[in-house]
């Protein structure tokens, strides 16, 4: 470090080791409060060597203004290196490559390089194009990119075929985000517009990423659900473009990308394995996609004879379940299929090229998010149609029905008898997909030529595992984001042991994803809720028992348990964990906007639809740590969820003063623990997003209320004007919840004490983390009269730990530990955990189950070890208490 800097944020590359080249990166990193208030002196750096070209731009800022997290961009390079971040006087170098951003009569034109990337403007005669063209050196390598899809209106019973109707894309806005020089990013919205009619649905966002001297583009692609469940089945979504083709059919290739690392390569008219050799320097040039030699140098016995050689215009790789995919192909259409290859995890990239160039379209996450479809049609013509499916044609068409006729649930008593049986709250009507969402990554590829296969298959690593720089754990731990956590230390003996048991559960739900095979479409990212010993499988068809939908918060124990160890492995389940959760299981639009819906056998089937779900709490981390355009969207489209309050009260089936009680804009019910929780997160991440005054005063507001009421965060619920964005601080009554913690509530409150200075807010704290576990007798004293709804208490030893270390009392340390070690349904230590394999006739193939295990457990645990380490860790029992 120079003299002149006062700034140093060191950043790693995730997965350990430089890439040998990077199409271009973006990512986030944390600067120390106070520091930045102007990012013109900002500047990447070669660790021990010299500043490189690159882009920065805020993130969030600290409540003084300071900037808090910034994103930063880094061009395509042949040689990345280790990177670090720095303040300097000397001026930022010139990059040799930049993007530039122009607007036309009727396009938006973004060049980078070699690269020229087109967008129509809304309302030309291209509408149903989100790019007209990409252009590589003066050629044109695609052109007419759209969407399509696909929608049955019944599903026949004897599962037969129905009628399809096609749509395409219909773009209604193109915005320019960003304009260079590093990194540019178009925003494209439209919808789905029929072919023939006027029938419109499936919003969508798209968002290109173009980055200084790179020869592809990111995709990050969004949908809303909002079709009819009962007439409404998605047969087919993908992304389509035009591939010009120049070459004689001998010198046109495909490139699919098969599992662990192989292709499908060949041309569309093959010239090997013949009766006849056209010569060893002919099959070699085709074998490697070179331009094959002049005629006149081949043999004149396969010369003169190419016309007998089948040209292969179509082929299709599909990829219907997590286990198997095949490719077939035919010369034309109205002639048969046949089967080409197969195998069984493709890595969904598909290219069509020829000596004069070509394009390909990767999808990442492809096999987990089946069923998938890689088609070209037409590349026996002048033009090739290539089609990444998101969602199959080939496969059965999406149903978004309820899985059960409501049993007779007309009314809550039954419906509350119900959930005693199978964990499920039901509500008729609220089994509704209606405004939910999904978002994909793709990577357009604009080739100069066919490429070779050692070249493809780093791009497609690439696609499939994106390198990405990120701050380290020291530095994140040093600035002191995301409140109380710290990194991995195996010090001591009880230390090593304790860090060993996360691990160990860390593990156990990475390979129970894959032997579970918890992929597909609306599914890749979340896990299971519980386990069922006798049938040896995950409860995933009962009830409330099924899908997690961030049920107790594993999101937020994968998120600090990458920030702890920069694990890469638990950063890109998190990602995936952060992608479904955010858009699968919440809601966009329609009735229950930013809300989302609690754990059940689908997704959106519970009735519970609630803040505890969309909270920001569990977005934060991955915009931060990515700059992802997307998730700042899930975090900004929250601002006004307080207003849900109106229309669905979170309790309104246990609300013991359901007489009486009607939600009014001056008199809302909002309950301090997972509803405060979540409000105070969104608030928090807008206000340090935006600069929003709403938010910040609505936040700063409820804080000094909270503080103000008789019994602080122990009333458990109190009256919220919408209009003012205060809570009635006259309520004196004392509620708790086992639940109102466990969302999200421990971390933000965490985070807001380091952050502002309200007072009493960190003493009403105090109190509720101190007394949650205290015994009846001091709870009593305290209140009044000994606390009901106690449960959870291994992972509610975090309370006891926070009023120890705010306190510096030995006593509640102590006591914290025995909370934890054992009170709760688990022991801390990883001997204590017996992983079994089970295989034989008991289950489809062999799996691991540990007895007793469910997210709840793990995630709670996980999240008390951390935090207890990092509040109290200097007080670890030496032994097991």
């Amino acid at each position: 470090m120079t003299p002149h800097d006062t700034l140093r944020v060191p950043l790693r590359w995730l997965d350990g080791d430089a890439p040998d080249t990077i199409d271009g990166v973006t990512w986030g990193a944390p600067l120390p409060r106070g520091l930045v208030r102007s990012l013109d002196d900002v500047r990447l750096r070669e660790v021990d060597g010299d500043v490189v070209p690159a882009q920065f731009w805020p993130l969030a800022t600290w409540p003084d203004g300071s900037v808090k997290w910034v994103g930063c961009a880094l061009g395509a390079t042949d040689h990345p290196g280790h990177y670090e971040i720095v303040t300097a006087t000397e001026p930022a170098p010139s990059s040799p490559v930049e993007v530039s951003v122009a607007r036309t009569d009727d396009a938006i034109v973004v060049s980078t390089g070699g690269l020229r990337v087109e967008f129509s403007e809304p309302g030309g005669p291209d509408s149903s194009s989100l790019l007209r063209s990409i252009r590589r050196g003066g050629e044109i390598v695609a052109e007419n990119i759209r969407l399509v899809s696909l929608l049955q209106s019944h599903i026949p019973e004897d599962g037969g075929s129905a009628p399809r109707a096609h749509f395409a894309s219909h773009v209604q806005t193109v915005d320019v985000e960003q304009a260079g020089p590093v990194r540019a990013v178009i925003r494209v919205e439209g919808i789905h517009r029929a072919e023939a009619g006027d029938r419109e649905w499936l919003p969508f966002t798209v968002r290109f990423v173009i980055l200084a001297g790179a020869e592809s583009v990111r995709v990050v692609h969004t949908f809303l659900w909002d079709g009819d469940a009962d007439s409404d089945f998605l047969a087919g979504l993908g992304v389509r473009a035009d591939v010009p083709l120049r070459a004689e059919p001998h010198d046109r290739h495909i490139r699919l990308a098969g599992s662990d690392g192989g292709f499908f390569s060949e041309a569309v008219r093959g010239l090997t394995g013949l009766r006849r050799d056209p010569g060893a320097d002919v099959r070699s040039a085709q074998i490697a996609g070179r331009a094959t030699p002049p005629l006149e140098q081949w043999d004149a016995t396969v010369s003169t004879r190419l016309r007998w050689i089948p040209t292969w215009g179509d082929i299709t790789l599909t990829q219907l379940s997590a286990d198997g995919f095949s490719i077939r192909k035919r010369t034309a259409p109205g002639h048969a299929w046949i089967d080409a290859g197969a195998g069984t995890r493709a890595d969904g990239y598909v290219a069509v090229s020829d000596p004069a160039g070509g394009f390909g379209i990767g999808v990442r996450s492809f096999w987990q998010s089946h069923p998938g479809q890689l088609d070209v049609r037409g590349m026996d013509g002048a033009t090739a149609t290539l089609t990444a499916w998101l969602h199959a044609p080939e496969a059965s068409p999406m149903d978004m029905r309820f899985y059960h006729d409501g049993l007779g649930q007309d009314g809550y008593a039954s419906q509350l008898d119900a959930l005693e049986i199978t964990y499920e709250d039901y509500e008729p009507g609220f089994g509704d997909a209606h405004g939910i969402a999904r978002t994909h990554e793709l990577t357009l590829f604009a080739l100069e030529a066919t490429p070779a296969i050692e070249s493809v298959a780093r791009a497609v690593e690439h696609l499939q595992r994106p390198p990405l720089l990120q701050p380290t754990p020291e530095h994140l731990h040093a600035v002191g984001v995301f409140g109380d956590w710290s990194p991995v230390n195996r010090t001591t003996p009880m230390q090593k042991e304790i860090e060993d048991s996360n691990d160990f559960l860390l593990s156990f739900y990475l390979g129970q994803i894959d032997q579970r095979r918890w992929y597909g479409f609306w599914n890749y990212g979340d896990v299971m809720h519980a386990y069922d010993l006798d049938r040896h499988v995950w409860r995933y068809d009962v009830g409330g028992y099924a899908w997690d939908n961030s049920e107790l918060s594993p999101d937020l124990w994968l998120w600090y348990s990458y920030l702890r160890s920069g694990r890469a492995d638990v950063f890109r389940l998190a990602e995936a964990m952060t992608r479904h959760t955010g858009e699968v299981d919440v809601y966009h639009s329609g009735r229950w906007k930013g809300l989302g819906s609690r754990h059940n056998v689908q997704h959106w089937g519970c009735s519970a639809k609630q803040l505890r779900i969309s909270s920001p709490i569990y977005r934060r981390f991955l915009h931060y740590l990515t700059a992802d355009e997307r998730i700042g969207d899930l975090l900004e489209e929250l601002r006004d969820s307080d207003e849900r309050f109106l229309d669905t009260d979170p309790t309104r089936k246990v609300r013991e003063d359901a007489a009486t009680y009607r939600p009014d804009r001056h008199a809302l019910a909002v309950g301090l623990g997972t509803d405060w929780g979540a409000l105070a997160a969104t608030w928090l991440a807008d206000w340090e997003r935006t600069g929003n005054t709403r938010s910040r005063d609505r936040l700063l507001g409820t804080m000094a209320d909270i503080a103000a009421l008789p019994h602080g965060f122990l009333t458990g619920e109190a009256l919220y004007d919408l209009e003012s964005g205060r809570f009635d601080t006259t309520r004196d009554r004392v509620s708790v919840s086992h639940l109102s913690a466990v969302f999200g509530l421990v971390e933000v409150c965490s985070e807001l004490i380091s952050l502002v200075d309200v007072p009493g807010f960190a003493d009403a704290w105090e109190d509720y983390c101190r007394l949650f576990l205290a015994s009846p007798e001091e709870q009593e004293r305290a209140v009044g009269a000994p606390l009901s709804g106690i449960h959870l208490e291994q992972a509610h030893s975090r309370l006891t730990a926070y009023a120890a270390a705010r306190s510096g009392d030995p006593e509640l340390a102590a006591r914290a530990w025995r909370e934890f070690e054992g009170v709760g349904e688990w022991l801390v230590h990883r001997r204590d955990f017996t992983l079994r394999r089970v295989e034989g006739p008991a289950t489809l193939r062999p799996v691991d189950e540990v007895p007793s295990v469910s997210t709840n457990d793990a995630a709670q645990y996980g999240l008390a070890l951390i935090q207890n380490l990092a509040l109290i860790g200097d007080v670890l029992p030496e032994e097991r208490p």
